[in-house]
């Protein structure tokens, strides 16, 4: 059998593994790529393979950077069965058509500018049509329950704890006479958060395929209440706004459940909560009538409520345009949970747009930020940032807060994965930027003992049994130019290894030095920045 690795390899988003087991092809995941625009070129990229000749998709969870390209998948011919949870066939019915949405608007504009300068018709990745068509062709299957989604293929999703309906994926394939067994991670939660289940335990597995979006970090812990409560209280008596970009499924219930929780106990005052966001309304009304997938303190907060998981008399969700462009004319304070979370599109940009040069604001990154995107600018410290084409300067405090993050950190992956009865034969390291990649599959080659790789776009493994071999890429060989810069990149790795090597030698044997080195080594990292800033 074949695994190739189409998405999601050296880069956060994108997830997409194909499977071929005898004559059947099957994906894991078809997701979108999301952050600056080189890695967003990615979607409008053909397929490496024929979208007819997928026989069917097991599908981890809604968010778009892994199921965002079913609707291009069954554009071009899949008609195979998306196989996925109940909450995940039910988020994705909104998230799909959403992201559809603004892929036709995005072409409307083009257009209307482009005809003007004589260029060609820009069309859609897909259309709303092409996204109803994708999750027409979703089944669902119960957490526990193992289903066949090709023959020789078995698979069972099991509770990943990151989102509402999100799964890992258990899967054994037969292979001849080789039986080999893997597990998919999709995203893995962090432990103990609000609403949702913990992830469930793995079983032993021959391969994992593990995301690492926080592989090279250590989520704080502290008391995420009291700081939240601290800047809602700070900004209200500056006589401010609390601006929240807020991805609109899981994070925006998440802090919402938060919100409840500290003005029931009196430690934020009782302003207006607004959340402006279509999808986040509904993903909300999910969230609220899907109660078989709460944690034990969630479904006791259910059944005290009547029924009901949040119930708080000043929460406010907008529905139309005209009523979020009314949130920038009224009067502060209040907060403002909107998306996208990234804050690349979407209603937030208006409201960015409109409390960012305020003093009194303040603006609260709660979640993952992709290189390029405009969260991550703010996060490290834009003093001025472009939103829908206009220069803005940044005067509002900008928070960062890592704590709610819907991802396992480091050390809760190799926890995880150390409860293990036994030692897989290896871990193929995704969805991370290549720096949490190395970082996590030298942790799980130091604390689990067995071999890790860091796929490339297109990498393929071959399988016998519980053997494996890499077939690297070869997505980008046709062009002579390609070739010779992969060439140029692995001879640039090789000696920043040797440098790297020469310098822990040197503050071995003189610590002293280490300040002058990092002082080198910072120039040459802004000299480099500046030299490829207009990729």
């Amino acid at each position: 059998m074949k695994l190739t690795f189409l998405g999601a390899a050296r880069t956060v988003t994108g997830s997409c593994y194909l499977i071929e087991v005898g004559n059947y092809k099957l994906l894991v995941d078809c997701g979108m790529f999301q952050g600056s625009k080189l890695v967003k070129a990615f979607n409008e990229k053909e397929f490496l393979f024929n979208p007819a000749e997928i026989d069917a998709v097991v599908l981890t969870h809604a968010h778009v950077d892994h199921s965002g390209l079913l609707p291009k998948l069954t554009k071009e011919g899949f008609k195979g069965t998306i196989h996925c949870t109940k909450s995940t066939k039910e988020l994705c019915s909104i998230l799909l058509p959403d992201s559809a949405h603004i892929q036709e608007s995005d072409a409307e504009e083009m257009n209307r500018k482009g005809m003007r300068a004589g260029k060609k018709v820009v069309l859609p990745l897909f259309t709303i049509d092409d996204a109803a068509d994708a999750v027409k062709l979703m089944k669902i299957h119960d957490f526990g329950v193992e289903f066949s989604p090709v023959p020789g293929v078995k698979c069972t999703f099991k509770i990943a704890g990151h989102i509402l309906g999100s799964a890992f994926i258990q899967m054994k394939v037969q292979d001849g006479k080789d039986t080999t067994k893997f597990i998919f991670t999709g995203d893995i939660g962090q432990p103990n958060q609000p609403i949702i289940d913990d992830p469930a335990s793995l079983e032993p597995a021959d391969f994992i395929i593990t995301e690492s979006t926080y592989g090279n970090r250590k989520h704080e812990a502290y008391d995420k209440e009291a700081e939240l409560a601290e800047i809602v209280n700070d900004t209200v008596k500056r006589g401010g706004n609390v601006i929240i970009p807020a991805f609109a499924v899981g994070r925006t219930q998440v802090l919402l459940y938060y919100f409840q929780k500290m003005i029931a106990a009196g430690k934020i005052p009782e302003i207006p909560i607004y959340v402006d966001s279509p999808m986040a309304n509904k993903a909300t009304e999910i969230t609220l009538t899907n109660p078989d997938e709460y944690d034990e303190e969630a479904r006791a907060l259910y059944v005290m409520q009547g029924r009901r998981l949040v119930n708080m008399q000043n929460l406010h969700f907008t529905a139309t345009a005209q009523e979020s462009a009314a949130l920038n004319h009224m009067d502060s304070p209040m907060i403002i949970l909107s998306a996208s979370g990234m804050c690349d599109a979407g209603r937030i940009l208006h409201h960015l747009k409109h409390n960012l040069w305020r003093k009194e604001c303040s603006v609260i990154i709660a979640g993952y930020q992709a290189e390029g995107s405009v969260g991550r600018k703010l996060v490290e410290g834009a003093k001025r940032v472009k939103l829908m084409g206009e220069e803005i300067t940044v005067q509002a405090k900008i928070y960062n807060m890592k704590g709610f993050s819907a991802h396992a950190d480091k050390e809760q992956l190799i926890a995880w994965y150390d409860a293990l009865k036994e030692t897989p034969r290896c871990f193929f390291v995704t969805h991370g930027e290549i720096d949490a990649s190395m970082v996590l599959a030298d942790e799980i080659s130091k604390k689990i003992g067995t071999a890790t790789y860091i796929p490339h776009f297109g990498d393929c493994a071959e399988i016998h049994g519980n053997e494996w071999i890499i077939h690297e890429s070869t997505a980008a060989q046709e062009e002579e130019a390609a070739m010779e810069l992969k060439a140029a990149l692995a001879n640039m790795e090789s000696d920043y290894l040797k440098q790297k090597s020469k310098v822990e030698q040197i503050i071995t044997r003189d610590a002293d030095k280490a300040a002058a080195i990092k002082k080198k080594m910072d120039k040459l990292r802004k000299y480099m920045d500046e030299l490829l800033s207009d990729l």
